[in-house]
């Protein structure tokens, strides 16, 4: 793999710490700003909606941009707007920073994804990319439990300072490293003039289109499941509240090896059928055992692996079979694939557990998304073209 890969990769780890850091930083934040916990949860939120509504929005508007000068301004917007945060007194301006760091943040993937599938032959698309995911879930392994950690000793405020920091290698590295235009692996970068409008038009075509919402429903699996497993841990398994962040970092080091297995697999075939049909089995029995404590964390680790591998190789098809004729927003619509899955499965897993009285429930709802993403892969392939 280009070492320019793990460059970006860096940097996705660092905006990825961002993403996922204020659980653990809500009550510091609330005490210090003056503002109800309630409202600080929001910065989650606002986080979310910046992501989704980003990605497109961002990606073609810099269409245009040389590749360089768009990696480059999305993550030096990034650091900006971090610095300000951790300088803030103001909670209005800090919610509106976590709202550009989110958009920043989607543009800087989005043109990241599209700029990883140029660097690699056609054979590595899938590899690249998980290369760029596998920074997502090393977030989630070390990224946000050092963020707790040093938000614990340090406060909110040097959290924020240590990710803007850990932004400037990569950001050097981009202004160094990075292409000034991207083309296809072996071929010569040639500025043009981006055809929006013939991208969108691509994005619509079925085989896309089924990739898209498929990616959106495993990760709102994941995530609707994800956002409770604290809960679940203290709640129902009876772990200490010192427990969780090795739980949290055993689903983590499942995601990373399953994104790591799926590169290497490169588009899996038969493989991300199976996984796919043994996702809603795990969630399943994860939902079962998950009163007990051993059972939980040997289940969460196995879930982030399935979750994450067939989550990034559903992200690699949509990049294999729309990046030819939308090279600009077929990353941009990765993304919000993605994110709408995580925005949208932990408020559908507050009902489900509402409904059921059982935190569990959250896990169930998983059980099902996947069980109907695998049935739609299945009709899929069985009424394929031999």
């Amino acid at each position: 793999m280009p070492v320019f890969l793990h460059v970006l990769g860096l940097a996705v780890f660092a905006q990825g710490t961002s993403e996922f850091m204020l659980s653990g930083l809500v009550p510091g934040i609330a005490r210090d700003l003056s503002v109800s916990v309630g409202a600080a949860a929001g910065l989650t939120s606002a986080y979310a909606v910046g992501m989704i509504v980003g990605a497109p929005v961002m990606a073609a508007w810099s269409a245009r941009w040389p590749r360089r000068r768009a990696l480059a301004s999305f993550l030096a917007a990034f650091v900006v707007v971090h610095v300000l945060g951790a300088l803030t007194t103001d909670f209005a301006v800090l919610f509106a920073t976590r709202v550009i760091a989110a958009v920043a943040n989607a543009g800087f993937l989005a043109v990241a994804m599209s700029v990883a599938t140029t660097l690699v032959p056609p054979a590595l698309h899938t590899r690249a990319t998980a290369v760029l995911l596998s920074g997502v879930t090393l977030s989630c392994v070390a990224g946000v439990p050092a963020g707790a950690l040093l938000g614990d000793r340090s406060g909110w405020r040097a959290v924020f300072w240590a990710v803007a920091v850990l932004c400037l290698p990569a950001l050097a590295l981009v202004f160094r490293r990075a292409p000034a235009d991207a083309a296809p692996h072996g071929e010569v970068p040639v500025r043009r003039e981006v055809p929006v409008r013939r991208e969108v038009r691509a994005l619509r075509s079925r085989p896309v289109r089924r990739a898209l919402v498929l990616a959106a429903t495993v990760n709102g699996a994941t995530f609707a499941t994800f956002a409770y497993l604290a809960v679940i841990a203290t709640e129902v398994a009876g772990l200490p509240g010192g427990a969780v962040p090795a739980l949290l970092a055993a689903f983590g080091t499942g995601a990373f090896a399953g994104v790591t297995v799926a590169g290497r697999r490169g588009g899996w075939g038969r493989g991300l059928f199976l996984a796919m049909g043994a996702l809603p089995v795990g969630w399943a029995v994860l939902a079962l055992t998950g009163s007990h404590p051993v059972p939980l964390m040997v289940m969460a680790v196995v879930q982030g692996g399935l979750s994450f591998g067939v989550g990034s190789a559903l992200v690699a098809q949509v990049m294999r079979t729309a990046s030819s004729d939308a090279p600009s927003l077929s990353g941009a619509f990765a993304t919000v694939a993605l994110n709408v899955g995580a925005f949208a499965g932990p408020l559908a897993a507050e009902a489900a557990a509402g409904a059921l009285g059982d935190y569990r429930g959250a896990v169930w709802l998983s059980a099902a998304l996947s069980a109907t993403a695998a049935t739609v892969l299945a009709v899929c392939r069985a009424t394929a073209p031999a």
